[in-house]
């Protein structure tokens, strides 16, 4: 709507001009009795600012930023937009983080749809991508599962005529090295227009993880010390297919096919020695693992856009997504340890998704909505070892198979109340039902609904262009993915603690969570922006990994374990430098603050807060521009620190600074060298658990990886 208004005021403008030029003489003089008058007409879509305009707030992130640090991950990208954190090193595997809130409470979207299983950012090339929206606050339209936001990724949607564009990579660490290498081509013919993005990215890996273990007694006598040593060899492919075409209908219709192909494949070979400097040694002191993993995803969505003459709009999306997922790990050491450990998994989903937006009542853009699919599952392990052909469980053979139906129908409202205050109210009903099955345990049916009122307004200060504020109201909730809850078992081989087996747990329950957030927005000059953001969230269920002794083996599963509440502060600036002072130079500030707050209850103090959350984190950035040149950089920061798990568990992860640069220069319309270095402080990342049996040993953990400096370039040629 309010792109539309934009548009409306421009057509308004241009014709009022193009009525007093008519009212002029044919050779050009003014005729008489009218007035001359200076009209200077600025206006386009591109001055259309979501972030400041839409009631419901969101930032969006450009392509353009997107791709400016020629990143070959989408979570380097992200970790330099204010208010969200990677986990761990930021590497394979890491999670994206709001409000420093931890795994699986942020919300990650593809086009407006939960991200299938199994799918990790990191295999997501940045150049796929059109825009990053990222919403604070839960909206009607977006699944409410996102406690601590959402981010939705829109694949790109823009085709130009006749482009032709090839970029070639090659990126360089202390213990990664691989090319990388990306085609985009597009073109239209008459009512049809097509696009295709490819992308190829190979990452080779060298380095050694140190680690070590202490066994104290009860008194807190050490009474064992091991240090070990892991020398990991690997290497990551990824390649990334996306066609699209667009058909324009003699009534103005539009008909999208979107095609998405992704598949990677991880290849790991490593080492550990173990020495024992006090104590005894562990049962294998020195293992070999060999490990792939492969994933293979194809996902076909057709999308129908439908205008009627009345001004209301019908937007209906139909998608399907298969895919498959292997991992096959062999471990080998002295002296009877010879074991293969496959794990395969398929999966099938159909989703559909639909809009009626009405243009019947002024002032209100009034929408219907549904959102719907199934979800089928099949995993199996399968453990063989030549000593041991039979192996009985929790090794031995483990079939399951989940199915996941779910339904959500909503309606919203954004209502113009007056020229300066908005409201958006919505309302949004989810139901899943889930079954999973297995050789190892009963059958599991749950069924679950969730009912989510929803209330944000933007009111614009009177006396001020600038200045407004925001408040939201949401109910919002996290279900326990399928993986989550099927209880397949991954061994460890030296089984102990701080190194337990991991399993599912079939009867989680979702996470519930009631939030408030608020926030201050001061735009005082073009580009720049003084922001304050306070949230809270109250959150029942919560669940937690716990580490518990089941009899045989020291196992890990996720439980839920009572209540928790979160509370965040975030600050932010943006601005031109020429916002400040009288300058011809393009430079471009920014900087973040936020500050995370948890606690949870049935776990005692002190640092007792949900169990991955980042305290604190901080961006700070400048982008300049000068001719064909431009530069820029990023610092980010993290801290990390001990969590309570359990009366008997903790946790910690190291602060984190990310130091990031890149260089443009564009030698003619067509050609352009990017360079850009990410990690430039090369800081290892540093993990470390400890598990307390009470009256009895203390045992701890920790593991150092090592940090390294990347260094990228990217010649960008269109042709």
């Amino acid at each position: 709507m309010k792109k539309l208004a934009a548009a409306l005021s421009v057509a308004l403008a241009a014709a009022s001009a193009h009525a007093r030029q008519a009212a002029s003489d044919g050779d050009g003089k003014q005729a008489q009795g009218s007035t001359v008058q200076q009209v200077e007409v600025r206006g386009a879509f591109d001055a259309y600012d979501p972030r400041r305009d839409d009631t419901a707030a969101r930032i969006v992130i450009n392509h353009d930023e997107i791709v400016r640090y020629g990143d070959t991950s989408i979570l380097d990208v992200l970790k330099r937009v204010p208010g969200i954190t990677i986990s761990g090193s930021g590497g394979r595997g890491s999670e994206v983080q709001m409000r420093g809130l931890g795994k699986g409470y942020t919300q990650i979207l593809i086009n407006g749809e939960r991200a299938p299983n199994g799918f990790t950012l990191d295999s997501l090339a940045p150049d796929l991508i059109e825009r990053i929206e990222v919403l604070r606050a839960a909206s009607a339209e977006f699944s409410t599962q996102g406690i601590a936001g959402t981010i939705n990724i829109v694949l790109k949607k823009t085709v130009k005529a006749g482009q032709r564009q090839l970029k070639l990579g090659f990126e360089r660490a202390n213990w990664t090295l691989g090319p990388n290498a990306n085609l985009q081509m597009s073109d239209k013919a008459g009512k049809l227009a097509w696009s295709i993005t490819a992308n190829y990215a190979h990452q080779h890996l060298d380095r050694t993880v140190l680690s070590d273990q202490e066994f104290d007694d009860a008194a807190g006598k050490l009474l064992g010390l091991r240090q070990g040593r892991q020398f990991e060899s690997g290497r990551f492919s990824s390649y990334n297919l996306s066609p699209r075409l667009i058909w324009t209908l003699d009534n103005g219709d539009t008909v999208t096919s979107q095609t998405l192909v992704n598949v990677g494949r991880f290849e790991n070979d490593n080492r550990t020695q173990i020495a024992a400097l006090l104590g005894s040694p562990p049962f294998y002191p020195d293992l070999r693992q060999t490990m792939s993993n492969d994933y293979k995803m194809l996902r076909e969505e057709g999308n129908w856009v439908h205008k009627f003459d009345s001004g209301a709009k019908l937007d209906a999306k139909l998608s399907a997504t298969v895919g498959a997922g292997a991992n096959a790990t062999y471990r080998a050491a002295d002296p009877d340890l010879h074991e293969l450990v496959q794990s395969n998994a398929t999966f099938r989903e159909v989703n559909t998704m639909g809009k009626f937006t009405s243009a019947s009542w002024e002032g209100h853009a009034l929408a219907f909505g549904w959102d719907g699919g199934v979800q089928h599952e099949n995993d199996a392990r399968r453990d063989r070892d030549s000593v041991r052909p039979t192996v009985p469980l929790p090794g031995g053979d483990e079939f399951y198979i989940a199915d996941l139906t779910r339904l959500a129908l909503y309606a919203q409202d954004e209502w113009n109340v007056t020229p300066r205050w908005s409201v958006y109210l919505g309302a949004r009903w989810e139901g899943i039902q889930t079954r999973i099955a297995g050789n190892t345990f009963a059958t599991v049916h749950k069924r679950s609904s969730v009912w989510s009122p929803l209330f944000q307004t933007l009111y614009k200060l009177p006396g001020s262009n600038g200045d407004q504020l925001r408040f939201a109201l949401t109910r919002t909730y996290k279900a326990p993915n399928l993986q989550a809850m099927i209880p397949h078992r991954f061994t460890s081989v030296n089984n102990d603690q701080t190194q337990p087996d991991d399993t599912g747990n079939p009867d989680l329950k979702p996470e519930l969570a009631l939030g408030i957030d608020a926030a201050y927005e001061h735009y005082w000059a073009e580009g720049a922006l003084l922001s304050a953001a306070v949230s809270a969230r109250n959150i029942d269920n919560n669940t937690r990994l716990q580490t518990v002794f089941d009899g045989t083996r020291w196992v890990t599963r996720p439980v839920n374990t009572g209540s928790a509440r979160a509370r965040s502060i975030e600050l932010e600036a943006k601005f031109p430098l020429k916002a400040l002072f009288e300058t011809t130079t393009a430079l471009d500030l920014r900087a973040s603050v936020s500050r995370n707050w948890s606690s949870v209850d049935n776990v005692p103090g002190p640092n007792n807060r949900l169990m991955g959350q980042t305290p604190f984190s901080s961006t700070l950035g400048a982008d300049y521009k000068r001719g064909a040149f431009s530069a820029g950089g990023s610092f980010a920061f993290k801290t990390g620190g001990e969590v309570r798990v359990s009366n008997n568990q903790l946790t910690y992860e190291s602060v984190r600074r990310n130091l990031d640069l890149y260089a443009l220069w564009k030698f003619d319309p067509k050609r352009q060298l990017r360079i850009a270095a990410s990690n430039l402080l090369g800081q290892d990342s540093i993990t470390a658990s400890s598990y307390t049996v009470a009256g009895q040993d203390t045992q701890r953990s920790r593991t150092v990886y090592p940090g390294s400096a990347t260094l990228r370039a990217t010649l960008e040629t269109m042709f």
